[in-house]
């Protein structure tokens, strides 16, 4: 080979290994992505977020129960009774004119909301509702009447009875078996009656005023 040939070869041979040092442009863009850290992680998918419930509301289970108990309460109802004969039973004796004829004693119960005041009227409605007794503006707290209520007695307000007499009268029919009515009147307003008004008064007054409920007890005498 001459040296025009050498001269020749050894240029390509530099040119060749100029090539070589440079290296692919690829490897230069993965060097300066490595230099740069690692790349940022990517946002979780709203798919995968994690979920928390909404808070439960316990109003509607704490009040609807009371709610409720409200709804299915019922009143005490308005009774009357008394401890000396039992509804419909007969009347002893000793409150009639055969014996000592004292009044029976009387207990009463859930009075109704409203109530300003308490009447209690006995007659018998197969003597021609003849009046046994009258007890008129009891106090809406009242329970009751003791047993033997003198007609002197101031409280409570008496009125006259069918016999004449302020107080109690008992059951004295001239024949037969009879009914006898313990009635107990709620009232709206007290009758405010003066005196010792007689049987006739007070039904006309019971009449014309807002009775709110009663309550009758009965008991029977056979003469």
């Amino acid at each position: 080979m001459g040296r025009a040939g050498i001269l020749v070869s050894l240029t390509a041979l530099l040119i060749g290994c100029g090539a070589g040092t440079g290296g692919p442009p690829d490897a230069t863009t993965s060097s300066d992505a490595a230099s740069n850290g690692p790349a940022p992680a990517a946002a979780p998918s709203p798919a995968h977020l994690p979920t928390t419930p909404p808070p439960t509301s316990t109003t509607t289970e704490t009040v609807q129960p009371t709610l409720e108990a409200a709804t299915t309460m019922t009143p005490t109802p308005f009774v009357v009774t008394s401890p000396a004969f039992a509804d419909g039973g007969p009347i002893p004796a000793e409150y009639t004119c055969r014996g000592q004829d004292v009044s029976p004693q009387l207990d009463w119960s859930g009075v109704p909301v409203g109530t300003a005041a308490l009447v209690l009227f006995v007659d018998d409605p197969d003597g021609r509702d003849w009046v046994h007794w009258s007890v008129l503006d009891l106090p809406p707290t009242s329970v009751g009447v003791t047993r033997a209520v003198p007609a002197d007695a101031d409280p409570p307000q008496q009125g006259r009875n069918d016999f004449g007499k302020v107080g109690y009268g008992g059951p004295c029919p001239p024949s037969g078996s009879h009914h006898y009515r313990f009635t107990v009147s709620a009232l709206a307003a007290p009758l405010g009656l003066p005196g010792h008004p007689d049987g006739r008064a007070v039904r006309a007054a019971l009449a014309t005023t807002t009775v709110l409920a009663t309550v009758t007890l009965v008991g029977t005498f056979r003469h």
